[in-house]
């Protein structure tokens, strides 16, 4: 994610310039052949055909938006889960002179095993690749078992649900307290999921295509119902207009998937440190730094 306003206008534009490149030498030909061969072009279709882009873009434009905003309240719940099952962890298992030692080993296992659980599901989401050096506090055994499934950061999720279980079973918690614990994983569940389907369910092709072709129609039509009014200067006011349609084609297509793994995209890792540097000092280790931006203002 941009965090730079200086970067985010370079990108931006950087993104369109080769269409824009296009649309300026389009334009100056347009002016060249009508000094050579006037002609009159209506301005009111023209006029009435940029409303409607205008609000097709508008519309798509919020939806992408919608989606990505959606995916950062999800991982918004899941870090607020993950606290939860933490605390929850360190109330119900706790350390000290009256607690078991297996009391806290699950303590730690549950705690820690979450650092794997959304460092997994990130790599699922973006669809990088996902290998036992993102699965530390998995034993061997587990993490392979885990890696054989399709869905990794489910099976994470499910061992940590038979922790809990396990935890039962040994009288160190009670039923309410499973329970509870047990929401904590439903939630993160949930969130997971409408996380999936934000991945797996792009905006439809009509939304896709169709703003696209109407853009570019649009801008190759502008010079026309410009040149009478502007003269020479024609392709700097309709490379300027066009620029606004196009950047606005732009934003919709770098919001649409917020797990794409781009700079336009949310940044799990930063999220993914965040969930971990909390854990971690909740147990009171030594926690890593927290992710800061990159020199181009980019927060992965």
């Amino acid at each position: 994610m941009i965090v730079i306003s200086k970067s985010s206008y370079q990108t931006i534009v950087g993104g369109i310039k080769g269409p824009l490149l296009l649309l300026f030498v389009w334009d100056v030909i347009v002016t060249v052949t009508y000094y050579h061969f006037p002609f009159q072009a209506p301005g009111l279709p023209l006029t009435l055909f940029g409303s409607v882009l205008a609000l097709i873009l508008g519309f798509r434009s919020t939806s992408a938006y919608q989606r990505w905003w959606e995916g950062r309240g999800l991982w918004g719940l899941m870090i607020n889960a993950n606290r939860n099952l933490a605390r929850a962890a360190a109330n119900f298992l706790p350390e000290g002179a009256d607690a078991t030692g297996q009391s806290q080993g699950l303590r730690r296992a549950i705690v820690l095993r979450q650092i794997a659980y959304v460092n997994a599901l990130r790599s699922q989401l973006r669809r990088t690749p996902i290998d036992t050096a993102l699965l530390p506090d998995l034993s061997p055994g587990e993490a392979e078992t885990a890696m054989a499934r399709a869905n990794v950061a489910n099976a994470i999720l499910d061992g940590t649900g038979r922790l809990i279980a396990e935890a039962k079973q040994q009288g160190l918690i009670d039923t309410i307290q499973q329970t509870h614990m047990e929401g904590i994983l439903v939630d993160m569940a949930n969130a997971q999921g409408g996380m999936e389907r934000l991945k797996n369910t792009p905006l439809p092709a009509q939304f896709r295509v169709f703003p696209k072709l109407f853009t570019h129609l649009f801008c190759l039509l502008l010079p026309f119902g410009l040149v009478e009014a502007l003269g020479v200067a024609t392709p700097l006011g309709s490379t300027v207009a066009g620029t606004m349609f196009l950047a606005v084609l732009a934003i919709g297509d770098d919001l649409v998937d917020p797990f794409a793994n781009t700079i336009h995209d949310l940044p799990l890792e930063a999220m993914c440190r965040t969930i971990e540097i909390d854990l971690t000092q909740g147990l009171g280790d030594v926690a890593p730094a927290p992710i800061t931006p990159d020199d181009a203002g980019v927060l992965w």
